[in-house]
């Protein structure tokens, strides 16, 4: 008798268990799918790049390595007013060009003397990096780094020893200024240089040189959760311009074994990414504010609009790219003020067009769905961790969303559940007008997120309808500004 209710137990425990599980099936992913560490960047979406070294006081965009250490003498440095404009911007997180081609490092290495220990900067005891890194944890934002693979300045840069050498440094700033989310390479690799006094050029093997596989594992040794950026990840890519703008067709996906740092002719290929890559290898879009990537005086009144940051914002985050904008400090050693006025008056601008989702208290209906628990309603609620997904066996789909009265109506953003892929490839807007369907966009892809901008239309009711996916369409949110 006792073993019967035993038994009886675990079948009705086993029944209840089963009946749980399937009230939360989800569907399957398609794959390539992001990391954790990656779904935590794509919702950074902004952050920015800072240049500031040798060339800021020579005036050049790529040192030769002959600089004298002597130059880097700000007059008035602030690094905590660089940071807290970023945050005033509303950007999340700051990338610090830490050594740039000419080989000038600006944290006291112990690997070379061309370093800001060297340099009038607070009697030689200067520390850009740690002034940085400081700055971001007091002001809650990401750091990461950018050492450049080519250095102008060593004597030993292309041999074995140069690999070794930067391989010091960057054990050097994991240990000390961590913790570090994104390490940065560029894909300029090898040239002319002053090479510790050759003044020549050099070329090196950029697949094989620097045994990225093996640097890669140290970093990532040192620091597990950190992503990497190259021309080939291998967690972000390079988006193939510094115009600041993705491609339309906008795929995360890519094969990393076709792709090295600097190979040439891929700039089409990182630009839209490939509905077939096997790897999640999303595209970061690098653009500065300025015409160069350093300060340069003669560029004071050529600092780009709010209007022009707004275009890259829909150009690169409305295309489902993070935007990493470069602004460069003076000589002062402090983000000039016309830099300043710009981003602040582009941060007002994107709250006043972002503030007010007409589609918050929206009616949402579907043509079809997967579960209970994967409802419509989800694509209002305001939560990217729940999602509406369609039926199985389906490539398209239907959305229509009753705002409850008539509303001016600019920008239609979506986002898919990119959780469990990247599905959607063409799909379409309408707006109800005049008792009837007005298609008023056509697009691609859709990605972590996708803005739209449509001629102001006074309407009741929107429609996405996707005209063909990989798989069964999956969207977390739909907002409508």
């Amino acid at each position: 008798m006792k073993l019967f209710k035993i038994t009886l137990t675990a079948l009705v425990f086993s029944s209840l268990f089963s009946c749980k599980t399937s009230q939360i099936k989800s569907p399957a992913p398609i794959y390539p799918i992001p990391t954790t560490d990656q779904l935590a960047w794509h919702e950074l979406e902004t952050y920015a790049f800072i240049h500031f070294t040798t060339n800021t006081f020579t005036g050049k965009e790529w040192g030769y390595g002959d600089e004298s250490p002597s130059i880097v003498n700000p007059t008035d440095m602030n690094v905590d007013q660089w940071v807290k404009t970023i945050k005033d911007a509303g950007l999340k997180a700051v990338i610090l060009t830490c050594k740039h081609h000419d080989g000038f490092v600006l944290w006291p290495s112990k690997y070379t003397d061309h370093s800001i220990a060297a340099s009038p900067y607070k009697n030689g005891k200067g520390d850009i990096v740690k002034e940085v890194s400081e700055a971001c944890k007091k002001y809650s934002l990401k750091f990461g780094v950018y050492l450049s693979p080519w250095d102008r300045n060593r004597a030993d840069y292309g041999s074995p020893s140069y690999v070794e050498y930067y391989r010091n440094q960057l054990k050097e700033l994991f240990a000390a200024y961590g913790p570090i989310f994104e390490m940065w390479f560029d894909g300029a690799n090898g040239g002319d240089g002053y090479y510790g006094g050759s003044k020549e050029k050099r070329k090196i093997n950029g697949r094989s040189y620097y045994d990225w596989p093996k640097t890669i594992e140290l970093v990532r040794d040192l620091e597990p959760k950190i992503l990497f950026f190259s021309d080939a990840g291998p967690e972000i890519r390079w988006v193939g311009n510094e115009r600041g703008v993705a491609g339309r067709t906008n795929w995360n996906s890519i094969s990393r074994d076709t792709l090295y740092a600097g190979k040439a002719g891929i700039e089409g290929l990182l630009n839209t990414g490939h509905e077939k890559g096997k790897d999640w290898v999303p595209a970061e879009v690098d653009v500065s504010i300025r015409p160069g990537w350093f300060y340069h005086k003669e560029e004071d009144d050529k600092v780009k609009t709010p209007e022009k940051l707004f275009e890259i914002y829909m150009t690169s985050v409305g295309r489902g790219s993070n935007l990493l904008l470069n602004i460069p400090p003076d000589r002062r050693g402090q983000v000039h003020e016309n830099d300043v006025k710009s981003l602040l008056e582009w941060r007002k601008m994107l709250n006043e067009k972002f503030s007010n989702n007409l589609a918050a208290n929206a009616k949402v209906t579907v043509n079809s769905i997967f579960n209970k628990n994967t409802k419509a309603q989800n694509l209002c609620d305001g939560d990217t961790k729940t999602y509406w997904a369609a039926a199985e066996n389906t490539n398209s789909a239907v959305v229509e969303l009753d705002l409850g009265k008539t509303q001016v109506v600019n920008f239609v953003e979506i986002q898919e559940y990119i959780a469990l892929g990247q599905r959607v490839k063409s799909f379409a807007l309408d707006v109800w007008k005049n008792n009837e369907w007005k298609q008023v966009a056509q697009e691609t892809t859709i990605g972590y997120k996708r803005i739209v901008e449509i001629e102001k239309t006074q309407t009741s009711k929107i429609r996405i309808r996707i005209l063909d996916a990989k798989a069964a369409v999956v969207l977390s949110e739909v907002k409508v500004w």
